[in-house]
């Protein structure tokens, strides 16, 4: 009887796990976070196959972290798939005593897992090469370790095999780092000479610094930290030299740009805000940037709609997709640039869409095709029971608040009202007894300047002597037309937040 580590039931499952630790990190290492890192597959589809009541439950009560709840299941199955590929080489090598089968198994069982997950034959070799390592380094320890050891000699193998697989998952974490592609504002370079008119960019960037109002700890109107919501955790990762766009479907003419013909288009500069139908009433995935893009209603003409529903459906690089009347994308754009810079990966680089007025999950990200269907269907949040595919619910926000030195409280917060516009926004500190009118930010200007935005939101902030005792503030918004915004509140599932904000003061 041997006391070798890989001829212990215990230390054969160790060394599986440490070779599935090892494998992930090794993919991760040569892929970064990216849709050929071997867990976004799985990941995918979880994603995909999970019931639509699991997901809108997780939407409404977990928000983003039911995502990464998700993310860790797939990196729990893939590693488990990793670790049973390593475990399976080294009880076979085991069988037919082979000291070679073990280790060359693992890099074969594993490259293969990885090839039929990704379909990426060379990058399969990141995750193989590495679980592999750590069998073959387990296989080392117990030859030198002698064919009869000490307990304290195989913990000290068990602790250096562990040790290596977390070595491994170290590197592996810095080099995918450096490979991942940047996703925010921030790393995304300045929009090419010639596609934008940059003099109108900083002219209304500079508008909108000025326009805000300085309350601490609330985004500006300019949003610096802009929400994202996705279907998948990773994110494809498209070249705008490969990207093209497709209009299909029920027109006298199918027809296919790519990106520098999207480039060499009219563009306009155009502030719009986007808020997510599974927020809650309160939320912070309400946001407003300066968008680069051209006119969808021109490709349109130019295909030749002959739509016999009047709608169409847009789909994503990612296999998002989504349906809605086409007279809303006629005053869409497809946006390249957000801010003065290059569309950043994590908001649909190289283009996506945006549809004034309406809730986010239609203004669809690294979009490829736009089909104009002829007989109405569901998009891929009513497939799964949402409706957030009309007009926006206006809103709102209660989001700052200070207590001044003579004692007075101010508060503050952001309104939106999709198409219909920010007209006023009221407050009331007795709980909606008497109203008073908060202050409001100037309107961001239009594409042209000459007038307001027609789909952004605008701050507000009220000051007022607190009463004695407690009290309850509520907030409300009146568009132009003189509508207030409606006071029932309901959840978001299915057809998004609605409903008064408010908040006790003791």
């Amino acid at each position: 009887m041997t006391d070798e580590l890989l001829d212990s039931r215990g230390g054969r499952l160790l060394v599986s796990a440490a070779a599935a630790v090892a494998g992930l990190a090794g993919s991760y290492a040569l892929t970064g976070y990216t849709p050929a890192f071997v867990v976004s597959p799985v990941e995918r589809a979880l994603t995909r196959t999970m019931p639509g009541i699991v997901v809108s439950a997780a939407i409404s009560t977990l928000g983003s972290l039911g995502q990464q709840l998700n993310l860790l299941l797939a990196v729990c199955l893939t590693g488990l798939l990793v670790g049973l590929a390593a475990r399976a080489a080294i009880l076979t090598g085991r069988a037919v005593n082979s000291r070679l089968l073990p280790a060359a198994g693992t890099a074969g069982l594993t490259w293969g897992v990885a090839v039929v997950l990704t379909g990426e034959v060379v990058l399969a070799a990141g995750p193989a090469v590495a679980a592999a390592a750590v069998v073959a380094v387990a296989q080392a320890l117990d030859h030198f370790g002698g064919p009869v050891a000490p307990v304290s000699s195989k913990r000290r193998r068990a602790l250096s095999t562990t040790g290596v697989a977390l070595g491994a998952a170290l590197v592996g974490y810095a080099a995918g780092e450096r490979r991942s592609p940047r996703t925010t504002g921030d790393d995304a370079p300045s929009l090419p000479d010639g596609s934008a008119d940059v003099a109108d960019i900083q002219r209304k960037l500079a508008i909108a610094q000025d326009a805000s109002l300085d309350l601490a700890g609330m985004d500006p109107l300019v949003s610096e930290r802009f929400y994202e919501v996705d279907i998948n955790s990773i994110d494809p990762d498209l070249s705008a030299d490969d990207w093209s766009l497709s209009i299909t479907g029920a027109v006298e003419e199918e027809i296919t740009v790519d990106y520098d013909e999207i480039l060499s288009m009219q563009a306009e500069n155009r502030f719009e805000t986007l808020r997510c139908v599974g927020e809650q009433l309160n939320g912070h995935k309400m946001d407003t940037a300066l968008w680069t893009g051209v006119r969808v209603a021109s490709l349109l003409d130019e295909a030749g709609v002959q739509s016999g529903c009047d709608c169409v459906m847009l789909r994503a690089d990612d296999d998002y997709f989504e349906e809605f009347p086409i007279e809303a994308l006629r005053r869409g754009t497809l946006a390249y640039g957000m801010n003065g810079k290059v569309l950043p990966r994590g908001h649909g680089y190289p283009v996506r869409a945006l549809v004034p007025g309406h809730w986010g999950e239609i203004n669809v990200k690294w979009l490829t095709e736009i089909e104009v269907l002829e007989r109405e269907a569901d998009g891929y949040w009513e497939q799964r029971g949402w409706h957030g595919t009309g007009p926006v619910t206006p809103v709102a926000k209660l989001h700052h608040e200070s207590l001044l030195d003579d004692g007075r409280r101010r508060i503050g917060g952001h309104a939106y009202a999709g198409l219909r516009g920010v007209e006023r926004v009221e407050v009331s500190t007795d709980g909606g007894e008497t109203w008073s009118d908060a202050t409001l930010s100037d309107p961001l200007p239009a594409v042209d300047g000459d007038g307001r935005a027609e789909d952004a939101w605008r701050q507000w902030e009220y000051t007022y002597d607190p009463p004695a005792g407690g009290h309850t503030v509520v907030v409300r918004m009146i568009d132009r037309d003189g509508v207030v915004q409606p006071e029932a509140e309901a959840d978001p599932y299915p057809n998004g937040p609605s409903g008064w904000v408010s908040k006790r003061y003791a």
